[in-house]
């Protein structure tokens, strides 16, 4: 007997629909997998036989041959144990159900017969959407990630009998419901916060610009002097995560099964710190079949590069396409996969190879140039402010006044984002200040004729790329933004070129 079930796998971040067909037959005990599987979905086969005894039923009988199509798409991971399973109880004429056309079912499958948790499973709920399913079947730790998906029903199921019952309508399953908008809602309550930073009031007005309009930073500094401290509370003064960002985010988090058991959304911008011995793979993504590296994984999110000249320099110059483009493509043999990566970039480093500024260092100018150099040209270009991080005085160190919170920085920052949401809202590639092209440079950076001049004379003294000129005006149009004027003054593009130090050569 021949028998169908309905399944989905992801490709990339998306999801494509997977048919299991299962056709069984007379003569010895045999299972068969074909369609391009990867070794766990070979093993496969073993955990169901074990699962569907250890459930109740019947050993099959017969030569049983498993396709899952389409052929010519490798197939990976335990996801398509569950349909498998129930393809065997169909062929086997255990399962008697006209339902499986209509849901598209995933699911790994403990010995007991048990149901664990997969990964992707947000992707293959749109997807299920997509194809007019009627619901989707899941684990039920999967339930809530895949109930953000509206229009869906979402059968939670916590083990083999349950699902064919189901399926046959011998049990009812309430299918799971979330309330999106409270968890959106939710602002995680931790212990970071930048009141805890003691001066550095420079420091924090840069990374208040660079989160306004979601500019690339690069802090320079000696060791201890609050770099990773600050770097670490961005992400809290950061407007929080729209709908559509929060989908996005979380689709990437559940394909490299990052999301914990029950959680439906990420609602927290992202922040990873990769190692600086992290490889070009780790960095964008690797292995045979693509998968997120860590640029995607903190999409709509921070990530922060401490030591930045200790990286390698083929590492670094990976990163940038991503900058330039928000979205990452890896080409492998078993093909091309684009992921998103629209990041802000927070690195950190020393000033020179001892730590110490250039005034206090035993290092020569040539070790200085040398280690600085380790940063190319081009990496340095799309980095819109270079900030210098004095050793904090005493005084200030001492002092028992705070700084402002995080949520007084954060409501300055969101109201200049809405301003550029009003502003780029027929441009939907353009989220920010930082991701504007040339056309809406020239359209909502125009600068007046004295302010021109002195862009041109900083252009000129410091020898500036014309990325460099771009950056300056990106810099300088969110600066306004912060002040609520539509005017970008001279003192806003003062203010930009003053975070071009490297540029300056101050150091050497």
């Amino acid at each position: 007997m021949l028998s169908k079930v309905c399944s989905a796998a992801v490709n990339g971040i998306e999801a494509f629909p997977v048919e299991v067909e299962v056709n069984g037959g007379h003569g010895d005990f045999q299972v068969v997998v074909v369609g391009l599987p990867d070794a766990a979905v070979k093993e496969s086969k073993d955990r169901v036989i074990t699962a569907l005894m250890n459930s109740g039923f019947r050993f099959p009988i017969g030569r049983f041959t498993i396709n899952l199509a389409p052929a010519d798409v490798k197939k990976e991971g335990p996801s398509f144990d569950l349909p498998i399973a129930l393809g065997l109880l169909a062929a086997n004429e255990q399962l008697e159900t006209d339902q499986l056309d209509n849901f598209i079912v995933v699911g790994e499958l403990a010995l007991t017969g048990g149901i664990r948790p997969v990964k992707g499973v947000l992707p293959i709920a749109i997807r299920a959407r997509a194809e007019r399913k009627a619901g989707l079947l899941v684990p039920v730790e999967n339930a809530p990630e895949a109930a953000v998906v509206d229009g869906l029903r979402v059968i939670p199921i916590q083990n083999l009998r349950q699902a064919a019952n189901f399926l046959e309508g011998e049990e009812k399953i309430a299918p799971v419901k979330v309330d999106i908008e409270r968890i959106l809602d939710q602002w995680r309550d931790d212990d970071l916060d930048f009141a805890d930073v003691k001066g550095q009031e420079s420091v924090k007005r840069a990374l208040e610009i660079a989160a306004a309009g979601g500019h690339n930073v690069l802090l320079i500094g000696p060791p201890g002097t609050g770099k990773s401290m600050m770097a670490k509370r961005l992400p809290t003064i950061l407007p929080p995560l729209t709908l559509e960002e929060a989908l996005e985010t979380t689709k990437v988090h559940s394909i490299v099964g990052l999301l914990a058991p029950g959680q439906a959304l990420v609602t927290q911008r992202p922040f990873r710190a990769p190692h600086h011995t992290t490889s070009d793979a780790g960095l964008l993504g690797g292995q045979a079949i693509p998968t997120p590296g860590e640029i995607s994984i903190a999409h709509n999110g921070v990530l922060f590069l401490d030591e930045l000249p200790e990286f390698k320099r083929n590492v670094l110059e990976t990163l940038r396409q991503p900058l330039e483009e928000g979205r990452v493509t890896i080409s492998r043999a078993a093909g091309s996969m684009t992921f998103p990566s629209q990041f802000m970039l927070v690195a950190a480093m020393n000033p020179s190879p001892d730590g110490k500024m250039p005034g206090e260092s035993r290092s020569t100018p040539r070790e200085i140039q040398n280690y600085l150099g380790r940063i190319s040209g081009p990496l340095l270009d799309r980095i819109d402010l270079h900030v210098e991080v004095p050793a904090v005085k005493f005084r200030e160190i001492s002092a028992a006044k705070t700084g402002e919170s995080s949520a007084q920085i954060r409501e300055r920052v969101v109201s200049a984002r809405k301003r550029q949401h009003a502003r780029f809202a027929d441009r939907k590639s353009v989220t920010c200040n930082a991701r504007m092209g040339g056309k809406e440079l020239k359209m909502f950076c125009a600068l007046e004729s004295a302010t021109l001049e002195l862009l041109k004379n900083a252009m000129t003294d410091m020898n500036l790329s014309a990325r460099a000129y771009d950056r300056i005006l990106k810099v300088a149009r969110t600066i306004a933004d912060l002040a609520g004027r539509e005017q970008v003054s001279a003192d806003d593009v003062s203010e930009a070129i003053q975070f071009r130090s490297l540029d300056r050569q101050l150091w050497v």
